[in-house]
């Protein structure tokens, strides 16, 4: 049986796997699965139509599932599916999506910190870092292993790329490459995520090849289409190239190419 605490609340159709806690005055109401080992605080809310997998730790007042903050919500059937073994700090905010049979995504193994809010029709990737007040706009997208520091702000419909680092209180308004550190208001590439490609086992060749590749696209004084050219043409076509060249390919905002001055 689940543990559930006397003064919580728990309405509808709610499923909850048999080690699952949920602590005092919790409210989960809606149509809610819940998976094996997940530990709910106190006080933390959870509505609509949400999937929490396994091993999840969502501590007191965290709001997950509430409709989104978006004039264009009609209030269709929409909501929250949240992977496995994250860690959703102290009031945190994730909202369901907006458009019927659409989902707020978040993967697996993320760390999101107190005050992060998580806007409708994000899709958070897996193995994220989302520090404290950071604030994720409608239809963000995080890839894997990506880096948001604190008091960070991300405008709608922006992608940010795998391992790439977003320094604290920064705006970003477009697209960050993956591998990249951006910091700063306005925003500016200073360089490429170096601590965190080594701490994710990225051996020297592959350093030295995305190094590269930045040196092209932010150093290099060319225009974008020739910059790419010139990408294409002097290296290797590894994956972490192919994966550069397919996420420019796919923006809808621009991609953010203002250099730092600690480039």
């Amino acid at each position: 049986m689940a543990e559930i605490h006397k003064t919580a609340i728990i309405e509808g159709d709610v499923k909850l796997a048999e080690d699952v806690s949920v602590g005092p005055y919790s409210v989960l109401v809606g149509n809610i699965v819940v998976g094996e080992g997940t530990e709910i605080g106190s006080h933390v809310q959870i509505e609509g139509n949400v999937t929490i997998g396994k091993g999840n730790k969502i501590a007191s007042f965290a709001y997950i599932g509430a409709p989104p903050q978006d004039i264009g919500f009609k209030g269709e059937i929409s909501g929250v599916k949240i992977g496995n073994n994250n860690i959703i700090r102290e009031y945190v905010t994730i909202h369901r999506a907006t458009g019927e049979n659409n989902y707020t995504l978040v993967g697996d193994n993320n760390f999101i910190m107190a005050y992060a809010h998580l806007a409708h029709n994000v899709k958070l990737g897996s193995e994220c870092i989302i520090v404290n007040a950071a604030q994720l706009a409608g239809y963000v997208e995080v890839h894997d292993k990506a880096f948001v520091s604190g008091l960070v702000g991300v405008h709608q419909f922006v992608r940010i790329g795998g391992y790439s680092i977003i320094g604290g209180v920064s705006r970003v308004n477009q697209d960050v490459l993956p591998y990249m550190m951006v910091v700063g208001v306005p925003p500016r590439v200073t360089g490429i995520n170096l601590v965190g490609l080594r701490r994710n086992g990225f051996t020297r060749k592959r350093i030295k090849i995305i190094k590269e590749a930045y040196k092209i696209l932010y150093r290099s004084g060319l225009n974008l289409s020739n910059a790419v050219e010139k990408l294409k043409n002097e290296l290797p076509m590894n994956e972490d190239i192919k994966y550069i060249l397919e996420f420019m390919n796919n923006s809808r905002r621009g991609i953010l190419l203002k250099a730092g001055e600690n480039g």
